[in-house]
């Protein structure tokens, strides 16, 4: 699942293929990617418009239009976006393409039609609408901040790092990574960090965030770019743990696969 680090590279290539280009046309190739309006509201809404600013917050991707508003997107499992134009062919599993003025072209692609996209007035009243926390990478999300999010939170740190509500962008495997370069169980109850390790998990999840983002998120050979000392290299069967060497763990937690170093990561 494309997660922070992927989705704010997401936001570069869209910068690079689609800032100051006027929508020319919208080809909705299934309509179920859309949300809360159909194909032809959202072409009245676009079409003619120049694309401007880029946000992202948390795992939503959103460009400001220059004649109000703004076009969202949330990738889910699979969702991403391809650049074409002159003799190329519309990318696989195209689900909606912009169309541009200089004859370039974007697609939102998505095999497992799990993400969408929509259309909104206000950016910051969508963000509240969908009840997201900071982002995971605001400079706003100070670590004063950060103890202040967690303090009474109940259940596994997992759970806490990956709920969107508290600190948005995180999910399953950047949780592992960021609790591997902790050195925190999944399982530890929130309650039961201390004050010294607040800070080490907020350090290491800022730390592994934005080295996901410059090692290239979302591109294929971005495990291969990544420090050996990655978990994300390691998670498989019979895999070794890139510090201590020791076997590598898989545990079902809320219905999704943990990986961890029983070692490095013990469960006191």
């Amino acid at each position: 699942m494309p997660e922070l680090p992927d989705v704010e590279n997401y936001r570069f290539y869209l910068d690079r293929h689609a800032k100051r280009q006027t929508i020319r046309g919208v080809e909705v190739i299934d309509a179920r990617v859309l949300r809360r309006l159909s194909g032809p509201a959202f072409r009245r809404r676009v079409v003619g418009a120049r694309m401007g600013e880029s946000r992202r917050h948390g795992k939503h991707l959103l460009v400001a239009l220059d004649k109000g508003g703004w076009v969202t997107f949330h990738f889910g499992m699979t969702g991403a976006l391809a650049a074409y134009g002159g003799q190329d062919e519309r990318p696989a599993y195209a689900r909606l393409s912009f169309d541009f003025g200089n004859g370039r072209s974007l697609a939102y692609t998505d095999p497992r039609k799990l993400g969408h996209m929509g259309f909104v007035e206000d950016a910051d009243r969508f963000i509240a609408e969908e009840k997201l926390g900071p982002d995971a990478l605001a400079k706003s999300l100070t670590l004063k901040r950060f103890r202040e999010l967690i303090a009474g939170g109940r259940g596994h740190v997992k759970s806490l790092l990956m709920d969107q509500s508290r600190i948005a962008g995180i999910g399953n495997l950047y949780a592992d990574e960021i609790l591997f370069q902790a050195r925190l169980h999944p399982e530890l109850p929130v309650s039961r960090l201390t004050p010294d390790e607040v800070a080490r998990l907020y350090r290491d999840m800022r730390r592994v965030l934005k080295i996901a983002v410059a090692r290239g998120a979302g591109s294929e050979d971005f495990l291969d770019r990544l420090p050996a000392s990655y978990l994300l290299r390691h998670r498989g069967k019979d895999e070794r743990c890139p510090r201590c060497g020791g076997p590598i763990q898989a545990l079902r937690m809320g219905g999704r696969t943990a990986y961890l170093c029983p070692r490095c990561q013990s469960l006191r």
